[in-house]
């Protein structure tokens, strides 16, 4: 169905293929004009790129590659600091923070209830491991529509993300402490509060600040999806999708790596507060 039209000695530059019905077109480089015929009708003066070594190119005005220099992901985000701000605290500070402390905070408590009582555990941690399975992008919507498009429905959404975690491994934490240990505080007379307060916490602690670190990853992921389903003119996620429609690939690389930045500063916080609440910890010693 397709022939090239004065192939002359030249380069071979480019060629594109059709899946839909096996099209497939050759363009070379001559002296005059390319020219090409598909099934039987000549288009001329097709413009084709003469460098596809360099870091994109461009055919009749859409850009072949994808890729965006280093330099000009440092530029945009120097030149978008106010509007990478802004973002950062309608989606961390606004949501985030909120939603994190939110869900991780009601799942310990909820896992105090849990060990305090043993029908609590029995039924709530399968609806948590049935809950860790629900699809963000099925969840984010309805929130959306309950708590509106403000930041309450991602704060909502980190909420969702992160109380089963932490609820999973405070109960498992607060089962890590030994039978000995516990037969020692009832010999002394001590009540399930001061058995709780000074054995069982201080060794559920590794199991706790386990469920804070992936708790601040899953926070940074469920908020940043959640505005990708309604939000005000700002924040990180309503930032991708939009500049991804308009091909703004640099200003999305730019808020990715502001993204990666606060989520790594964030993770490696709570590392420096566990070295410093769980010193006692044998995986500290040297």
């Amino acid at each position: 169905p397709l022939s090239p039209v004065g192939l002359e000695s030249g380069s071979l530059l480019a060629s594109v293929a059709s899946n839909g019905k096996g099209i497939a077109a050759v363009a070379t480089e001559s002296g005059g004009a390319n020219k090409f015929r598909i099934d039987g009708l000549p288009y001329d003066d097709v413009p084709v790129a003469s460098d596809l070594s360099g870091p994109s190119s461009a055919v009749q005005g859409l850009p072949v590659s994808f890729s965006v220099a280093p330099t000009d992901i440092w530029s945009k985000l120097i030149v978008s600091l106010p509007m990478l701000y802004a973002d950062f605290v309608q989606t961390f500070i606004r949501a985030v923070i909120p939603g994190w402390i939110s869900g991780s905070l009601s799942g310990c408590l909820v896992a105090l209830l849990c060990d305090r009582f043993a029908f609590l555990r029995q039924g709530l941690l399968p609806l948590g491991n049935l809950a860790a399975a629900l699809p963000i992008v099925g969840v984010a919507p309805i929130l959306v529509m309950w708590f509106g498009f403000d930041w309450q429905s991602k704060a909502a959404m980190v909420v969702v993300m992160t109380f089963f975690p932490m609820l999973v491994n405070a109960v498992a934490g607060l089962q890590a402490s030994g039978h000995l240990e516990r037969d020692l505080m009832r010999s002394y007379g001590a009540s399930w509060f001061q058995t709780l307060v000074k054995l069982r916490l201080p060794a559920a602690m590794p199991f706790i600040f386990n469920a804070l670190k992936i708790n601040s990853t899953l926070a940074m992921i469920g908020a940043i999806v959640a505005e990708f389903f309604g939000t005000p003119s700002v924040g990180m996620g309503f930032r991708i999708a939009t500049e991804v429609g308009r091909m703004g690939l640099d200003m999305v690389w730019a808020e990715i790596a502001v993204a990666a930045l606060v989520g790594s500063a964030f993770y490696g916080l709570l590392v420096a507060l566990e070295r410093w609440v769980t010193f006692w910890h044998p995986s500290y010693r040297r």
